[in-house]
């Protein structure tokens, strides 16, 4: 059964960043493999953003990692300013 980014975050192996990322908190090869597909895909999401509304691919990420982070259910794993992964 493949890994999913709601099931990923349950399990304490993936989290939000900053930056708008999705981060590894613990690296299983399904783990590298699910972030580095979504962050493909929201590196798109943003840029077509950015595009359409006239501003930079990192500000749509940084606004999006805000916004991520903000919605990250109690339990699961943000990335704090100081770089170290904490339990929400």
């Amino acid at each position: 059964m493949a890994l999913d980014v709601g099931g990923a975050k349950a399990q304490g192996l993936v989290g939000e960043q900053p930056d708008g990322y999705l981060g590894v908190v613990k690296a299983t090869p399904e783990a590298v493999s699910l972030a580095a597909d979504i962050n493909a895909k929201r590196r798109d999401a943003y840029d077509a953003i950015a595009k359409k509304n006239g501003t930079t691919l990192d500000q749509v990420a940084t606004l999006a990692g805000q916004k991520a982070i903000e919605k990250t259910p109690p339990g699961s794993y943000v990335k704090a300013p100081n770089g170290q992964w904490v339990k929400k």
